[in-house]
């Protein structure tokens, strides 16, 4: 990829070889810090706020809160009320998410292949 001239056609669909816009919003909604972990953690099925804290220790719950909600209003995350006492609240990947885990598991192949490295040399 380099910084070439991007073009959209009439449908949208990009023309040439620069930064789609769309691409570098996308990168930087799974880029943002601890969304990609978050993620990777909701692959697995529905999970409580709790449960996601504990997989992810050294994630603040405000930071936590606030990456929930913005993946809600991004549509990447559905928040479902589980009535009954006690009241449950679980997050699951929506559609959209769960179109992620293609990418997301290749970042995944490829940063064991390329970033264990560096942290092997480093030891």
């Amino acid at each position: 990829m380099g910084a070439r001239e991007y073009t959209a056609d009439a449908g949208g669909v990009g023309r040439g070889t620069g930064c789609c816009p769309l691409y570098h919003e996308a990168v930087e909604l799974v880029g943002r810090r601890w969304t990609g972990a978050i993620l990777q953690v909701l692959m697995d099925g529905p999970l409580r706020f709790s449960e996601i804290a504990q997989a992810i220790p050294e994630l603040s719950d405000r930071l936590l809160s606030e990456r929930m909600k913005e993946l809600e209003a991004r549509g990447i995350v559905e928040r479902n009320v589980i009535p009954g006492p006690p009241l449950r609240v679980e997050y699951q990947l929506s559609r959209m998410g769960r179109e992620l885990e293609p990418a997301l598991s290749e970042l995944q192949r490829w940063a064991t292949r390329w970033l264990s490295r560096r942290v092997r040399a480093a030891v």
